[in-house]
Order: structure tokens, then sequence, then C-alpha cells
């Protein structure tokens, strides 16, 4: 799944349009590297958003097999770090 859809399924991100806009102006990193909105999230991977406030840190457990998922069950998709 790309990282811009992962962010918005899990929760982590409103809406996609924000979550591509977050990518493409590169404050999205994925392992330490800068990510682009095509790169692909893989289980175990670490995501790092820098925001205004502080970087926020994540590592993706699961991938969803649907557009959204519920938001009493994000725990189970990410983990804040």
């Amino acid at each position: 799944m790309r990282i811009d859809k992962w962010l918005a399924s899990v929760n982590v991100i409103k809406r996609r349009t924000v979550a591509s806009d977050m990518v493409k102006s590169g404050v999205v990193y994925i392992n330490g590297i800068k990510a682009k909105a095509s790169k692909s999230v893989a289980v175990g991977d670490k995501i790092t958003i820098e925001y205004l406030k502080g970087p926020k840190n994540y590592e993706v457990l699961q991938i969803p097999t649907t557009k959204t998922i519920p938001k009493s069950k994000k725990e189970e998709y990410f983990k804040e770090l």
C-alpha cells in the first residue's frame, strides 16, 4: 500500500490529499529515508512525520485491506513510538 494511502487509511492523517501534500513537501520519512508518494509501506517499517511541534514516530503493525478502518481498531495497525 502506498504511504499516502496508508496514512489516511489508518487515521494517522485525516484525509489522503493532506497526506499526499505532506509526502510531497518532504516531511514524511520511511526508515529514515525521505518518502515519495508512490513508496510502498511494509509491516515493520518505521515512519517519521516531522510536524512543527516535533517529530512523531510510528511503527507499521498491519496493512489494512479496506479503504478505511474504524478508529477503535487503529492500535492494531500502527504503534506510536
